[in-house]
């Protein structure tokens, strides 16, 4: 906390001077200890940039030493003081104002479940949250933190997932549906099993990630390098001119005084930090700074198919029925076959057919292949064409029925678009996101089926992990940045590899969670948009602060080389700068 404690001495020295120069008639006493500690504290702050310099990054401290320098020898002291208030007052403010924005990250850490109530029998024991394991029965009692993942055993109650979701509406939680850790429970108890640990839980990881988002530096090092550098130039011409012609050393302190790079310094990362804070109220946590300033520059975005652009759930889409069978009639066989088996495509048979199916008797199932079992007395083999007799009728995901021994017909099944994924692809294009890629393992027919739908400009598919790894390295200079978007474990090194990484996470901690520079916490692909819409203002508006903060101490210090602004006004004139350029940072806050 080092800005705190040099405000203070400084705020320290101001007082003791004031008393000594004013209240007893001591000026060169105040002149005495006002230089002292300047030149001190000029010391520590030239020490601090020689730091910054050894990483790499542009000092722009240095204008703001020389400012103190000057003014302390050519014996302006109380315009000395007046900078050094203004540089530790403005540390301090940053301080302040990256703790105000960064508001809504900290409420997540603030409402982290601690403790758990552990049901064993009728006794009932408080435990820590890390001590439940995977089948614990736990007592979640109205208004409590649901404390692990889990599913409800016992009770009904609406649960407020606001936390997580962004979602205000609570939802209603019966047995046999899960809960997620974080979210609060209503006005009724609930008896939960855990299905996961707490380090595995969704709150938890949410939490690891909003963790590692704070710890993030958040100086705008490259807008910084960018402006200082000139910005730095300009001031000392200006001011070795007015030296020059006036041949007063004191017009140079003038100059140097109303040149403070304060706008730089503080204006962006303010803004930064702001944008992070609007992310974080939409339901997405983005990881660092860098990540908002490749969002704002993105010219590609690059997405998976399933469970990112669908919803990864495949629904019936067609049934073609060979005579004498039905619709209904093929749907039903194939139901009641397929009601025993786990794979995916006859939980969406078991859905999509009539109710009251009848019961299959003999009940086989071919790995690989198929299904067969005697329905109504007959016969029924459902599963691959082959397994059923007969080649491919269609390029689309599909089981192939026989019914005694004859081809009955085919059920077709497609995954689910999500909804609102045309919107975002066209909000993207209007961002000037210019190419919308999609990176598919899936089938070319398909994966161009749904490229046509949304609105994708350029589609891979049949791809396998490392495939999307070296489409994204090899996107030429003029497509750059790239983001990607992906949900799964085979994302992950994909989302590594682009410029920004964008996980899909409302549905827990996945290494995709982990790779990714931003995680969207709801179930919705909109927010890729939002994410580009916010970094976008955030960077305009810091762009916008600096300029301003540079615009007006480059007319200060042209007015200040012709000698009418003294030291100690141009020093009052400078906080008001850093006022102005600190509050127009902060409207990134909203939008």
């Amino acid at each position: 906390m080092k800005t705190y404690w040099r405000l203070w001495v400084v705020l320290a020295v101001a007082a003791v001077a004031l008393v000594l120069g004013f209240g007893l008639g001591q000026q060169h006493a105040a002149r005495v200890l006002i230089s002292t500690v300047s030149l001190l504290l000029a010391a520590l702050m030239f020490w601090d940039m020689v730091q910054t310099l050894r990483s790499g990054k542009f000092g722009v401290d240095l204008l703001a030493i020389t400012a103190v320098l000057a003014t302390v020898l050519v014996g302006e002291y109380w315009a000395a003081l007046i900078v050094l208030l203004m540089l530790t007052g403005g540390d301090a403010l940053e301080d302040y104002a990256a703790h105000r924005a960064n508001s809504e990250l900290r409420s997540l850490l603030a409402a982290s479940p601690t403790k758990a109530h552990r049901m064993d029998g009728s006794n009932l024991t408080d435990v820590a949250v890390s001590d439940v394991v995977v089948g614990d029965t736990l007592l979640v009692r109205p208004g409590e933190v649901v404390p692990v993942d889990a599913k409800v055993a016992d009770g009904i109650s609406m649960v407020d997932e606001s936390s997580l979701t962004g979602e205000s509406r609570p939802v209603e939680k019966k047995p046999g549906e899960a809960v997620m850790s974080g979210t609060v429970n209503g006005d009724a108890a609930l008896t939960i099993v855990a299905t996961a640990t707490s380090a595995n839980s969704q709150y938890q990881s949410i939490v690891a990630l909003v963790k590692e988002s704070i710890a993030q530096p958040a100086p705008f090092v490259r807008m910084a390098d960018r402006y200082a550098v000139p910005f730095t130039l300009v001031a000392y011409i200006i001011a070795g001119a007015a030296w020059f012609f006036s041949g007063d050393p004191v017009r140079l302190a003038e100059v140097l005084v109303v040149a403070s790079p304060c706008p730089l310094i503080l204006a962006a990362p303010i803004a930064l930090v702001s944008g992070m804070s609007r992310t974080s109220r939409n339901g997405i946590v983005v990881k660092s700074g860098a990540a908002i300033e490749k969002l704002a520059a993105a010219k590609t975005a690059a997405f998976d198919k399933t469970g990112t652009i669908t919803r990864g759930v495949l629904r019936v889409t067609e049934v073609h029925a060979k005579e004498p069978f039905t619709d209904d009639q093929l749907l039903t066989l194939a139901a009641s076959a397929e009601h025993q088996s786990t794979h995916i495509l006859a939980r969406s048979l078991v859905e999509a057919a009539p109710k009251n199916l009848p019961l299959a008797k003999d009940v086989r199932e071919v790995t690989g292949s198929g299904v067969s079992a005697i329905v109504n007395d007959q016969e029924v083999h459902v599963g691959k064409a082959a397994y059923a007799g007969i080649t491919p009728q269609t390029d689309a995901t599909a089981v192939y029925i026989s019914v005694a021994g004859q081809y009955a017909g085919y059920v077709a099944f497609a995954d689910e678009t999500r909804p609102e994924a045309k919107e975002t692809m066209d909000r993207l294009h209007q961002l000037g996101v210019r190419d919308l890629i999609m990176i598919s393992g899936d089938r070319k027919p398909i994966a161009q089926q749904v490229a046509a739908e949304v609105g994708i400009d350029e589609v891979y598919a049949e791809q396998l992990p490392v495939d999307k790894i070296n489409i994204i390295k090899n996107r030429k200079p003029a497509e750059r940045p790239v983001i990607m978007v992906g949900d799964g474990v085979n994302d992950a090194p994909s989302l590594t590899a682009a410029d920004a990484g964008i996980a899909m996470g409302a549905h827990g901690a996945t290494a995709a969670s982990e790779s990714a520079d931003v995680v969207i916490l709801r179930d919705d692909l909109g927010h890729v948009a939002d994410a580009v819409k916010i970094s976008r203002d955030t960077m305009r508006i810091a762009r916008e602060a600096v300029l301003i903060g540079i615009g007006i101490c480059t007319v200060l210090m042209l007015i200040a080389a012709f000698g009418v602004i003294p030291a100690i006004i141009g020093a009052m004139f400078q906080e008001v700068v850093d006022t102005v350029t600190i509050l127009y940072a902060l409207r990134a806050r909203n939008g």
